[in-house]
């Protein structure tokens, strides 16, 4: 049996944490000339001790047992553009929905049933890239496929929520 130790089934390599733990005392300038030699660049001026101890374990690591996935990255793209742009002030994570669930929705007394397929969604026997194209086909105007199909909450239902529990802060 190896005698690695594992953490979510997947091997430490010793190396790997070996580096790691020599981080914590190198000094300034051995940590610049080891972020250069790992990044090719650099390092940010703005970069105290502990942002580049940061910055060299994660490429550390990545080297070792690879980056995020190019789904992961794209998820954190959008989130900080959600968030630079200021709309919402809030985050939503999109919702991972099985394929086989059906989402159900009663529009001007007609139920309507959408089944979520590995890629799209089938309504009426015909099959769509996104809720919002079957909200538009229901209703005959734009709307936000998820919000319509009661996948997202708005600002409005979050409060009514918390005053619900007990005031704005949940607390009774």
């Amino acid at each position: 049996m190896d005698a690695r130790t594992t953490v979510n089934g997947r091997s430490i390599d010793p190396d790997v944490e070996t580096e790691l733990n020599k981080l914590g005392s190198m000094p300034i300038a051995a940590l610049r000339a080891r972020y250069r030699e790992l990044s090719r660049s650099e390092p940010p001026q703005a970069f105290g001790p502990d942002l580049l101890r940061r910055s060299i374990a994660q490429r550390i690591q990545e080297k070792a047992y690879g980056s995020l996935s190019g789904e992961s990255k794209k998820q954190l793209g959008q989130f900080i553009r959600s968030i630079a742009s200021g709309k919402t002030g809030r985050l939503e994570v999109p919702q991972r929905i099985k394929p086989g669930s059906e989402l159900v929705r009663v529009w001007n007394e007609q139920t309507h049933r959408v089944t979520v397929l590995a890629k799209g969604f089938s309504y009426q026997s015909e099959v769509f890239t996104s809720l919002s194209e079957i909200a538009n086909r229901i209703t005959g105007t734009r709307w936000n496929g998820p919000k319509f199909f009661g996948l997202r909450t708005t600002n409005k239902e979050v409060e009514a929520k918390k005053r619900a529990k007990g005031g704005r802060n949940g607390r009774t």
